[in-house]
């Protein structure tokens, strides 16, 4: 549990959402994916070069696939497993929505019940966003959404989050941000957010332990936490 001195005086009044890893278990079926290329391919350590890429925009995702690959395999081999992936993720969840994360909809209810705004800022491009909460039913609950391509520099750069406290009209201090990446806790932890992590596929060091306000291992204790915070 986090450090009361962290919570006294707070003034919450909003709560951002990242996607993939938070409201999805979405990274499983991606590198799921990937790992049917890459071994196909003989491509090594996909794993390790897929863990750099969560939490960051697709073209920091093809800068790092590059720089990874190109060396041996020659140029243009990012588009070649970024797209031939995404083909192979897409045959498989296009028609059918992605698999949620354990209390998605309780903590989404929860909020709303108790007039909550809460948005989603995410490094997947928005229409891609949009696409899969459609899918799970779920894109009308958000108030704002804020999609990776609407921002120059990913995270951990704090721009998206920045946008994203603006475009729900409020200040970052007076916002929690829900994130399971290690990119996306920077990120909040720079714009001077809230931010609670929610580890998925990589569990947190001792900088994730420094920089979250506090770490749940899903999301039935977020929306415990939030009821503190937000005194409900």
């Amino acid at each position: 549990m986090p450090d009361d001195n962290k919570r006294e005086g707070n003034r919450l009044k909003a709560v951002i959402f990242d996607m993939d890893g938070v409201i999805f278990d979405s990274e499983r079926a991606y590198l799921e994916c990937w790992k049917e290329i890459a071994t196909g391919r003989g491509l090594g350590d996909y794993e390790q070069v897929f863990y750099r890429c969560i939490g960051v925009n697709n073209n920091q995702t093809r800068m790092i696939v590059e720089e990874a690959y190109a060396p041996e395999y020659g140029e243009g081999i990012a588009d070649i497993l970024l797209e031939e992936s995404n083909r192979i993720f897409r045959s498989r969840y296009d028609n059918e929505p992605l698999p949620l994360k354990k209390g998605v909809t309780e903590i989404l209810d929860y909020l709303k019940q108790n007039g909550i705004a809460f948005g989603l800022a995410s490094s997947t491009a928005k229409q891609n966003i949009v696409k899969e909460l459609n899918n799970a039913g779920l894109y009308s609950y958000f108030d704002k959404i804020i999609g990776g391509d609407s921002v120059v520099i990913s995270k951990p750069d704090p721009e998206i989050y920045f946008l994203a406290c603006r475009e729900m009209g409020t200040e970052p201090r007076e916002a929690m941000a829900i994130e399971d990446s290690y990119n996306g806790i920077r990120a909040a932890h720079a714009a001077g957010m809230h931010p609670v992590m929610v580890p998925d596929m990589i569990a947190p060091d001792e900088e994730m332990k420094e920089l979250s306000e506090i770490i749940c291992k899903d999301l039935y204790e977020v929306k415990q936490y939030i009821g503190k915070v937000f005194n409900i």
